[in-house]
């Protein structure tokens, strides 16, 4: 069955949340008359959906329906056939693949990392040598809280479950499922305007989907 069917069901229940938020600006995520094929099979047919500012919202479907396909075709992974995806300008997306990282970079690296935009002006700072451009670096640092980068990203990992010892480690050194966690923790890190999550808990055990559940109701952004 095209995914069409399986996003019309997640727009009954978003019905519920259009009420709730009304007198906010709507349609934080827009796609319209979306059609993708794969190999000339119809996987997803003519499908719409508006997605509310403020919202979190479920979509389900049997494997091979096109959910992950859905969410490339979102963050322009891959081109539309027909139809169309639209977002505000400059809306910040985080998402987590379905693997986690297992690299050698600290847990605390991999985390302060997603910041981009933090680990991008470090950098700059580091060879810039325009006294204006150099302020403004500095200023914009202090903007986002660079000076508190570390503090914030040891506490998501903390209340992920990882120790200040195992922080330091390797993100290599654990197992798929802690590993997911460490995903996790540097998309909440990062602050997105929108996150995409394509089957989040595949590697969690039930303390670490309960943890992550925690984390999610205790921040203010628009889930899909």
């Amino acid at each position: 069955m095209p995914i069409a069917c399986t996003i019309l069901r997640a727009a009954v229940f978003l019905r519920l949340h259009i009420k709730r938020f009304a007198g906010k600006q709507l349609g934080m995520l827009q796609v319209s008359n979306l059609t993708y094929r794969i190999a000339g099979r119809l996987l997803i047919d003519n499908a719409s959906v508006t997605i509310p500012s403020g919202a979190k919202t479920g979509l389900v479907g049997r494997n091979g329906v096109g959910k992950s396909t859905l969410f490339k075709l979102l963050c322009g992974e891959l081109a539309v056939e027909s139809g169309s995806v639209h977002m505000p300008q400059k809306a910040r997306v985080g998402q987590v693949a379905q693997e986690a990282p297992g690299t050698q970079d600290t847990l605390l690296e991999v985390v302060l990392a997603a910041d981009t935009e933090r680990t991008a002006l470090l950098e700059e700072a580091e060879t810039a040598e325009d006294a204006h451009r150099i302020a403004e670096i500095h200023t914009r640092l202090a903007d986002i809280e660079s000076h508190s980068a570390e503090a914030r990203a040891s506490a998501i990992l903390s209340g992920l479950g990882f120790t200040p010892e195992q922080q330091q480690e390797p993100c290599a050194n654990f197992s798929g499922g802690w590993r997911m966690r460490v995903a996790l923790a540097a998309l909440l890190f990062s602050k997105p305007d929108l996150m995409l999550l394509d089957e989040p808990t595949n590697y969690l055990d039930l303390e670490g989907t309960m943890c992550w559940r925690t984390s999610l109701r205790a921040i203010r952004i628009r889930l899909f």
